[in-house]
């Protein structure tokens, strides 16, 4: 109980000296020995979220979650804040946990402070989320290439950065090489990082979206992909043949994901037949597409 009492004693002074100087903008300023690398109790207000922030959607029904959570247990792990002017601050990392604090009306929220420049900022933003597990295919490939041209890291470097084998690395930043529907494919889950790696090595971009609807059409498994691949590149087996999209259909597509709040994609098979497929991403967002359908 006393060691309780005197972190939460801790947390009051630090707040107080950041009240009282404000300005601590650098390692060199009165007192930022005392504030930077601590963990301070700050408005929530003052926190604006981080533009380099790799993730654009949240899970709604994920986040109650998580706020439900917060509101029994409070928050368990402190967010990390980077130094703004004044008394404000830029989120580094933890934003589910910031926008679940912000849903259940809490004012404060404890924080790591950090100071850190704009390519700082973007490097741990974008590390600090590759570590996350839900991430999707893409999403990682295009964290590790933003590092590599925007902090300008090789992969070797990038390897030791986030704790992965070069050979991984790699893997993912090759499936920048597919064709942006198949990665469109990958992001909604329409298909797997299996599938797109064993299309990888299909040069031709046609030959590509016809093995995608077939592994759409027959519900093919990444083993029966590689076979597939495999075969092509042999010549043991006809190409497969895509189905062009019509005009009428391409011109509809954009006006359908408007309508439905997603992006929906268009596969036809060579009888003339097609599927609408529309993704979802929460129990509430599915309902929301039905009650868009009645």
């Amino acid at each position: 109980m006393a060691k309780a009492t005197k972190k939460q004693a801790l947390g009051r002074g630090l707040s107080a000296i950041l009240k009282e100087t404000p300005d601590i903008n650098s390692a060199s300023d009165q007192n930022a020995n005392k504030l930077v690398g601590n963990i301070v109790e700050i408005d929530v207000e003052s926190i604006e979220v981080n533009p380099y922030q790799p993730r654009t959607y949240f899970d709604e029904e994920s986040l109650r979650e998580l706020a439900s959570s917060i509101k029994e247990l409070g928050v368990i792990q402190p967010i990390t804040v980077r130094k703004l002017s004044g008394n404000n601050f830029q989120l580094v990392s933890g934003e589910r946990r910031f926008r679940a604090s912000k849903l259940i009306g809490n004012q404060t929220i404890p924080a790591y402070i950090r100071l850190a420049n704009d390519q700082e900022m973007l490097e741990m933003a974008l590390v600090e989320n590759i570590q996350r597990k839900n991430l999707d295919p893409i999403e990682v490939a295009l964290s590790y290439q933003r590092l590599i041209d925007e902090i300008n890291l090789t992969q070797e470097e990038l390897s030791t950065r986030v704790g992965k084998k070069r050979s991984t690395v790699t893997n993912y930043l090759r499936l920048l090489k597919l064709d942006p529907i198949l990665q469109t494919g990958m992001r909604d889950g329409f298909i797997s990082m299996g599938h797109g790696r064993a299309m990888i090595n299909v040069e031709n971009t046609e030959d590509q979206l016809a093995i995608y609807e077939k592994i759409l059409r027959e519900k093919l498994s990444v083993r029966q992909t590689e076979d597939l691949v495999k075969q092509l590149k042999s010549g043991t087996t006809k190409k497969p043949k895509a189905k062009t999209i019509p005009s009428y259909v391409k011109q509809e597509t954009a006006a359908i994901s408007e309508f439905f709040g997603q992006k929906v994609s268009v596969s036809m098979g060579s009888n003339g037949k097609g599927k609408i497929n529309i993704p979802f991403h929460s129990k509430e967002d599915f309902y929301r597409i039905l009650k868009l359908l009645k």
